[in-house]
């Protein structure tokens, strides 16, 4: 990466760490707080823990779009403005009610879009995997680092002292996206960053794509909901809130490193094992939190719940960008990120419902139950994914008809899928790494005729 690359990385993945920690950082200790509210109900209390979620889930694809009509950085900093407010209505609530409006307000801030196009904006095609992969790592140690310093800020400031920090930590933001973040026209080719309404309609309903939207969609219903119940069980073992950073640490360093060994594993079983054998860890996790009384079985039961959210967190949306046709891994990628937090949304409500009318001891068995159904209905997800590539050919009319120069292109070996995009001079390729020469593809978009050897 050049320096520009670097600054825009490093930059935008620093906004991103601010950010979703406001919005992580309450999940490891609101259910216990939540206690404190004259309003308190279990239904409530998921609402507060998930509400984000849908408006996340609803103005996901819409802020990015807006951010290619009237520029990225304003749609960025009207986005963080919007969650200090969240935060700050959050942090003078004296309901539950309140900190639930908070929350909602908060997940209006939905700048991930317009945050992953700004990172494309700036970025060469050839290095735009590595930028995204920056701001991706940022977003996995944001939640991390959330359930060591939620708990620890609660000790001394309360429930009100988190939500101002999230607050001044999103104005703190403003500045950053304003003179750090590199400027940007929006001239290269959007597909694959931005999502376009027109091709939603058909990737909803691509089988493989739907199989993976459902999956982050209950992944993230099932960490909202174990942050409904996993806290009160730790406290009731004798751990206080100002100790349950000691227990998350050491249970996520050791999921990460079990994570690790399940990656070098799925080498040998596939993808569609690996994703099914993680589904059957989270299984096991929740059934053994619905049974388990020790505080020893309740950490292992933790640490097996990790290894598996770890793992499929990191591989899912790694899919999807290899799945999603030529040109419109923009497209599914938004509408991955929001079945991701209405999952979240929905995880909170379910949660609450449940808790509500049937006692939180269902909680847990719920959990395990969808986990069953959700290994069931994942069927199999091979594909070779592993050996799929993409580019993004800029094409000159002066060189030859653009048609025939995309004929060309569709007959070389290795081409999986192929779009023009006439209005950005564009040709988005999805290949077989194994057996897609580059070099030739170059030639014939810059000559008009076939490859030559």
């Amino acid at each position: 990466m050049n320096h520009t690359e670097l600054r825009a990385a490093t930059s935008l993945a620093f906004v991103y760490v601010l950010r979703m920690l406001g919005l992580f950082m309450v999940m490891p200790v609101l259910a216990l707080l939540a206690l404190e509210y004259a309003d308190y109900s279990p239904l409530l209390l998921g609402l507060a823990i998930g509400g984000y979620g849908l408006t996340q889930a609803v103005l996901q694809i819409p802020m990015g779009m807006l951010s290619d009509r009237i520029g990225r950085k304003p749609v960025i900093v009207a986005g963080l403005v919007m969650f200090a407010f969240g935060s700050l209505v959050a942090a003078m609530a004296d309901s539950l009610m309140w900190v639930v409006i908070g929350r909602i307000l908060q997940g209006a801030g939905a700048i991930a879009g317009a945050v992953m196009a700004l990172a494309g904006d700036v970025s060469r095609d050839s290095q735009r995997p590595k930028v995204m992969a920056v701001i991706g790592v940022s977003i996995g140690f944001s939640f991390y680092l959330s359930l060591l310093l939620g708990p620890l800020l609660s000790e001394d400031y309360g429930l009100s002292g988190i939500f101002w920090a999230t607050s001044l930590l999103a104005l703190a933001c403003i500045p950053l996206v304003i003179f750090v973040v590199p400027k940007a026209q929006n001239l290269a080719p959007s597909g694959d960053t931005l999502p376009r309404l027109k091709d939603l309609g058909a990737l909803l309903m691509e089988p493989k794509l739907r199989k993976l939207n459902f999956s982050v969609l209950v992944l993230h219903l099932l960490i909202t909901l174990l942050f409904m119940q996993f806290p009160k069980l730790l406290v009731a073992q004798g751990w206080p809130l100002d100790s349950h950073w000691q227990i998350y640490l050491p249970v996520l360093l050791l999921s990460v490193l079990a994570m690790a060994m399940l990656m070098r594993l799925s080498k040998r079983l596939g993808a569609s094992k690996a994703l099914k054998l993680s589904i059957l860890l989270l299984t096991l996790a929740f059934a053994g939190l619905a049974l388990v009384s020790n505080q020893w079985l309740l950490l292992l039961m933790c640490w097996l719940f990790f290894t598996g959210f770890n793992y499929l967190e990191a591989n899912l949306p790694a899919l999807v960008s290899s799945l999603a046709p030529a040109g419109k891994k923009g497209s599914a990628m938004g509408a991955y990120a929001s079945f991701q937090f209405f999952g979240a949304f929905l995880g909170g409500s379910l949660a609450g419902v449940i808790g509500q009318y049937l006692g939180n001891a269902w909680l847990f068995p719920a959990a395990a139950l969808l986990s069953l159904i959700w290994l069931f209905l994942l069927g199999d997800m091979a594909g070779g994914a592993g050996h799929l590539k993409r580019y993004t050919l800029a094409v000159n009319p002066a060189n030859g008809p653009i048609e025939q120069i995309v004929q060309e292109l569709r007959r070389m070996a290795g081409v999986k899928d192929i779009t023009l995009v006439p209005e950005e001079l564009a040709i988005y390729l999805k290949v077989d790494s194994r057996q897609f020469n580059l070099r030739q593809a170059r030639q014939v978009v810059n000559s008009g005729l076939p490859p030559q050897a």
